[in-house]
């Protein structure tokens, strides 16, 4: 289990960071949903008060002031998202495996925000058996600011990898391979 609580009497002086990230692709659905009112109020009572954003090919930039009440930090890529990973206390993620991979990997709690406009969608059978395993959450872009205020990540489990061949057989089903 994660050690997630969130709490709307969180002190001032504790720092907590959500790292946003959608890959090498664009996903401007959801850094719009990040950054609205809805999901700031949600994020800010939750605790939070940094908010990193990876915007890849994005043709959506949040201005760093677009998030009243959160420190905003906005790129678009980078040889290696590891260590926003690793000083986050959540992740949301598109639902690529690689990203979802390495957000588990890196022990984080992670919200995926499946992209319903994709056709052929295997990122949501991805994002079901994962929620499934309890491993994550999984929304829509526009059912995150509901998500950030209600779901309890603390019920999260720690993926444990180490069955490769497992996860392989599951994503060439899902592609329709096998």
């Amino acid at each position: 289990m994660f050690s997630v609580t969130f709490s709307k009497d969180c002190p001032s002086d504790i720092m907590k960071t959500v790292f946003v990230t959608v890959g090498t692709t664009s996903f401007d659905d959801l850094i719009g949903a990040v950054t609205s009112d809805e999901s700031v109020k949600a994020l800010i009572d939750r605790g939070y008060t940094d908010v990193v954003l990876q915007v890849g090919r994005g043709s959506v930039v949040p201005d760093p002031d677009s998030c009243p009440g959160l420190t905003l930090k906005v790129f678009r890529f980078k040889d290696s998202i590891a260590e926003d990973m690793r000083h986050s206390d959540l992740v949301i993620s598109h639902a690529g495996a690689g990203s979802c991979l390495e957000a588990l990997g890196a022990n984080k709690p992670l919200l995926v925000v499946v992209n319903d406009k994709l056709m052929d969608n295997h990122q949501l059978e991805l994002a079901k058996q994962l929620q499934a395993d309890s491993h994550l959450i999984y929304c829509t872009y526009s059912t995150l600011p509901q998500t950030l205020r209600d779901t309890d990540l603390s019920a999260l489990t720690t993926y444990v990898p180490g069955q490769p061949e497992n996860f392989a057989s599951f994503l060439d089903k899902a592609v329709g391979l096998v």
